[in-house]
């Protein structure tokens, strides 16, 4: 964090010097572990081992808080007997599919339920590319989780043996202190001071927090890592309370802003899922498949049909669905190593690369490059000539003589970006946080914003339509922004304007609970309705700290509705009672009969603690008075997901698709529903080859930025961190025969590159199942081009493309490789020496 999020780790700092306690667990030993109490280094990839283990060290001494668990979580809900889990089934849950590598998750039902639709589509309704049709994924429940019965019979007793806290109980019982320390490398030791700090932490009158970025996420079991310490949480009592939760880390200028409203292939602003081409349906059909009826999702119809008609206005009535046909359909997974193998196969012609640079910055740098080079065009929109729109004359493909300049036929367009301080509009990031920023000057020659870009590339397209049907969705878009300035800018506060929503009478809308199912209400967002309310631009609000409370309301806008703590409603016990009066949040006012303290209520403002839903309630209405987790269908943090998730209900320990070690807690080695490419472009390195030997992991510099295009070209950046290098411990810088300062060649079935040696005790090598396993470190910033004065190899080409099967999120932190002394060889040289290690 101290790293990569530098800005945020402030906080961190002053908490520390407030009194909290601060461990960090990684592989390496970083800034940020020179600034915590306690570094606890960990094998990559092993993170669910030791997260298990907490849990288990939770569950096997009574250390859970009991009435948060009994009152707030699905803990007493009775499971479908019909559901067996990883115990049963030696690492697979039940419904999995040898032959699609899928799961069908309909036994994982609550008790009684109706079976739950596969997450996904079945791979014959879809039509993908040619080698590449998959199942769209577990996205079609949106941000509220699948449909059910919103009370599910329970056992309050919790004895019930297949009630959800028994199944956890038997479930992370062989995640131990002496399993952490065989598939961790973490000394039962230093496991008990965590365990010990965490569970101390947690409760009543303390709460403990997570904090992580992609060092969780980037694995085939990423999301799982997350539910993981979701159950965690959840069994100490600390989410939805001051102090609590788990933070994902989400800088880099609105990376949380391109999900809310999403660059995305998958879901609609807010998370509303896309619609199948291969599911035939209207818009009510439509709202059925989606989610849940009950609780706060149960409202989709008003967060839908306000969309449609912030998108086409007038044209969208009641009579046509509110154009819900003109939406556009999905066929299958088009995200994006789907669509670089499409590429290669052919079927994908032209690209937008916007802000990226995937020549360098994805995993499996060259089958990005050979996508790249079987377009027909290729656009590209960045501040500087980035690898990606010059991969054609200067790529390490020419080098090796698998490219030729001329055989390569796409045609690239440059169209240079403007910058972030030369124009307007909102970022948001980790704390959901909706901040203006103005402009600070205009961009120079032909540089454009994205705003500018898009808009007037839709008014350029919608003066070449025809009156024909086919156009009929783009000709009735409403496409109508104030245009300022002398290279007539799309006013961006007028687009924010349109996300917030506007009623009946044209006003800006103040809340989401406003938007109707109706079309009487505009909303280009549902979850951002009320950054605009009372006309006035919430975001760009910049009170002090000073003058306002601990909870600084008035500095910009959190969704949902400038609520600065989700599903705060769990920081008072049920009786809305705070849980302790130095944690009070926000608690239940008797004689005011509201829900009231120091942030707005994640609540229903009027809704008693003691309110219980009649039969048949619908959206918030079927949630009682003591359910805070209000998007869920039954109000309940989930400790098991009946429903949601393309690789289990709980989260299991499987190795990275490449790893050294041997799985010893199943059969299964790896995620059996992973994501995988069979193709020459994808090769992968054999299972506990001894020709790959050493963990490689890959991370972030604070001196460069991402890809490096933005960092590389500027002295100061570059001098601080001129080259390319890789850490390695002492031990195996003997081993190997490295020098510090000298060269290494760090190889995989993909591709060598070479770096600098940096041998060092901040990666050390760690005591796997009775034999050390050495880690190799190595930053990925580097690239050839850019205008870059520090330039270097490309660390992502050593990275397979295996994906978790949930987000489709690549495996960035976790693989094996070879080192070897010396810099790598030469064009075909390179070629032989990376045959020779596939076929040894």
């Amino acid at each position: 964090m101290a790293e990569c999020h530098p800005v945020g780790f402030q906080w961190v700092v002053e908490a520390r010097a407030r009194g909290a306690k601060v461990f960090h667990v990684d592989p390496r030993y970083t800034r940020t572990s020179a600034l915590a109490d306690k570094h606890v280094p960990i094998r990559a990839g092993s993170d669910i081992v030791l997260l298990g283990a907490l849990i288990n060290h939770v569950l096997a001494n009574g250390l859970d808080f009991r009435e948060y668990v009994l009152a707030y979580t699905n803990a007493s809900t009775i499971v479908s007997e019909r559901f067996q889990d990883t115990e049963d089934l030696d690492g697979l849950f039940s419904g999995f599919d040898p032959d699609t590598r899928k799961y069908d998750p309909s036994s994982w039902s609550y008790e009684g339920a109706h079976e739950e639709a596969a997450a996904g589509l079945r791979d014959e309704q879809l039509e993908g590319g040619p080698r590449h049709a998959e199942e769209a994924g577990a996205e079609q429940y949106g941000s509220g989780g699948a449909a059910m019965r919103a009370r599910p019979p329970t056992d309050p007793t919790l004895t019930h043996p297949r009630c959800v806290y028994q199944i956890l109980k038997r479930h992370f019982a062989r995640y131990t202190p002496e399993t952490v320390a065989e598939l961790c490398g973490i000394s039962q030791e230093d496991f008990a001071e965590l365990a010990g700090a965490v569970t101390a932490n947690s409760g009543r009158e303390r709460t403990t927090a997570w904090v992580y970025s992609v060092g969780w996420t980037q694995h085939s079991v990423g999301v799982q890592y997350i539910r993981t310490a979701a159950i965690l949480q959840l069994l100490l009592g600390n989410m939805g309370r001051p102090g609590g939760g788990i933070l994902a880390l989400r800088g880099h200028a609105s990376i949380q802003g391109s999900t809310d409203i999403p660059t995305l292939f998958n879901i609609l602003p807010g998370y509303l899922p896309m619609p199948h081409a291969h599911w035939p349906e209207g818009l009510a059909e439509y709202l059925a498949r989606v989610g849940a009826d009950t609780g706060f999702w149960g409202r989709k119809r008003s967060y839908m049909v306000s969309l449609l008609k912030a998108w086409w206005g007038d044209a969208a009535t009641e009579d046509n669905d509110f154009c819900f046909g003109h939406l556009p359909r999905l066929t299958g997974d088009h995200g994006h190593f789907t669509t670089v193998m499409n590429q290669i196969d052919g079927t994908v012609k032209g690209y937008f690369v916007v802000g990226e640079n995937p020549a360098v910055g994805s995993s499996g740098g060259r089958a990005q490059r050979l996508g790249l080079a079987n377009l027909d065009w290729l656009v590209v929109r960045d501040l500087t000539l980035v690898e990606t729109a010059t991969f054609w004359k200067d790529g390490p493909e020419l080098e090796t003589g698998e490219m030729r300049t001329e055989d390569i036929g796409t045609e690239v367009f440059f169209l240079p970006a403007a910058s972030h301080v030369e124009k307007e509009g909102t970022f948001t990031n980790t704390q959901r946080l909706l901040q203006w920023r103005e402009k600070a000057l205009d961009p120079p020659g032909d540089c454009r914003s994205d705003l500018s870009f898009y808009y007037h590339l839709g008014k350029r397209i919608r003066q070449r339509l025809s009156d024909d049907e086919i156009d009929r969705p783009l000709r009735e878009l409403t496409w109508d922004y104030p245009e300022e300035g002398e290279h007539r800018e799309p006013s961006a506060e007028a687009v924010l304007r349109e996300i917030n929503g506007t009623g009946p009478d044209g006003r800006a809308l103040s809340a989401y609970t406003e938007l109707k199912p109706d079309g009487s209400t505009r909303c280009g967002c549902w979850i951002y309705c009320g950054v605009y309310a009372d006309e006035v631009n919430q975001a760009a609000r910049r009170r002090p700290r000073g003058e306002q409370s601990r909870v600084a309301p008035e500095w910009g806008w959190a969704w949902p509705a400038n609520r600065r703590l989700l599903y705060n409603r769990a920081s008072a016990d049920p009786e809305g009672r705070p849980w302790s009066e130095r944690k009070a949040y926000v608690w239940w006012d008797a004689a005011r009969g509201e829900w009231t303290g120091e942030d707005v209520p994640d609540f229903e403002k009027d809704k008693p603690p003691d309110y219980l839903p009649p039969e048949g309630a619908e959206a918030e209405d079927a949630l009682a008075g003591t359910d805070p987790f209000i998007m869920q269908a039954d109000g309940k943090g989930w400790l098991f997901a009946p429903a949601g998730l393309a690789d289990g209900p709980l989260p299991a320990h499987y190795e990275p698709h490449e790893s050294p070690v041997r799985n010893t807690l199943y059969g299964r080695q790896a995620n059996p529903a992973r994501k995988i490419y069979h193709g020459p472009e994808t090769p992968y390195n054999p299972p506990f080859s001894p020709r790959f030997p050493y963990v490689l992991t890959t991370y972030r510099l604070t001196e460069h930025h991402t890809a490096g295009a933005m960092s590389r070209p500027l002295p100061y950046l570059a001098e601080l961190q001129p080259e390319l290098f890789c850490e390695v411990s002492p031990q195996l810088a003997a081993e190997v025969g490295l020098v510090n300062g000298g060269w290494a060649t760090i190889v995989t079935s993909r591709t060598a590159i070479e770096a600098r040696v940096l041998v060092t005790e901040r990666v050390r090598p760690l005591r796997i199942e009775g034999r050390p396993v050495h880690q190799v470190g190595l930053p990925y910033h580097w690239g050839w081009g850019s205008g870059g004065l520090a330039t270097g190899d490309v660390a992502n080409d050593l990275l397979p493309i295996v994906l978790d099967p949930n987000v489709y999120i690549q495996e960035g932190k976790a693989m094996t490789c070879d080192l070897r002394p010396g810099r790598r060889p030469r064009g075909e040289a390179l070629l032989a020496l990376i045959e020779e290690y596939r076929h040894d």
